[in-house]
């Protein structure tokens, strides 16, 4: 059990509409338990006749009630996406992976023969039904997603031994590793980059440690050392600026080489 619950949540076939089930479970749920309160005693008391129920919900107090009910309902809906976003986020992330799934037709499919009301007599209908669906786990912990996916040597493995610049595009996230172990790929992506994103005053280097976003850190003491690549204007000097700044907090003592001398040269002076 505790695999599983490592690996996450299976994705299925049916959450190709997990989001209509999500919001319309969740919504009916919500205004059940806040509609039923007003008439329980009517329907405690009252004996099941279709008049009396009719002319009970539609007098002024029904009716009071179900608006009571609907803004309560849409109380709550504000207050979910307000603070529950991220939820609803990894909502979206399983149908997405399941509709990439079905759409690319990573499945198998076979023919069952459909019963009848007798069941010793066959109707000599058949249907289609889905006899293999790859496991895939999705699991977001830490602002990160763990991705995971079953490889078994059939024909769908190099799609789902490549699926890095789909999970890309298709969450808006950015791959931090894809790894191989125990007959699963498992791919890590970091969740939400541009909300992760924090000031350079929240840049903070402690424990052997520098907080470079709000999920992800640079553990310099067990891995020294850092490639940083981008663009011209892609902040490259700014972010090791940062660093330097960071650790300079720290009592370290840096030294700093700069053979073309047109970036960093004159900082004794700057931080001296």
């Amino acid at each position: 059990m505790k695999v599983f619950r490592k690996r996450g949540k299976r994705i299925r076939a049916s959450d190709v509409s997990l989001v209509f089930q999500f919001v319309f479970f969740g919504l009916v749920g919500v205004w059940l338990a806040s509609f039923i309160p007003f008439h329980l005693s009517f329907l405690h008391s009252t004996t099941w006749q279709l008049d009396l129920f009719q002319a009970h919900f539609i007098s002024r107090y029904g009716l009071i009630s179900l608006v009571i009910s609907l803004v309560m309902v849409a109380c709550y809906t504000f207050v979910y996406y307000r603070y529950r976003y991220d939820r609803i986020r990894q909502v979206i992330h399983r149908q997405k992976l399941a509709k990439m799934i079905i759409e690319n037709g990573w499945y198998e499919m076979k023919q069952v023969q459909s019963s009848s009301f007798f069941e010793d007599i066959p109707n000599g209908k058949a249907k289609d039904k889905i006899s293999h669906f790859p496991k895939m786990y999705y699991r977001l912990e830490k602002g990160l997603l763990h991705i995971q996916t079953e490889i078994t040597l059939g024909k769908y493995q190099e799609q789902l031994l490549n699926l890095e610049n789909k999970l890309e595009s298709g969450l808006y996230c950015e791959l931090v590793s894809k790894e191989l172990h125990d007959s699963f790929v498992k791919y890590i992506l970091l969740y939400d980059t541009i909300n992760s994103r924090i000031s350079i005053d929240e840049v903070v280097a402690q424990n052997g440690s520098l907080k470079l976003m709000d999920s992800m850190y640079w553990e310099y003491d067990s891995l020294p050392h850092m490639l940083i690549a981008g663009g011209t204007g892609g902040g490259k000097t700014y972010f090791i600026l940062t660093l330097i700044e960071a650790l300079l907090k720290t009592d370290a003592k840096l030294y700093i080489l700069d053979p073309k001398k047109c970036r960093f040269s004159g900082f004794s002076h700057i931080y001296a």
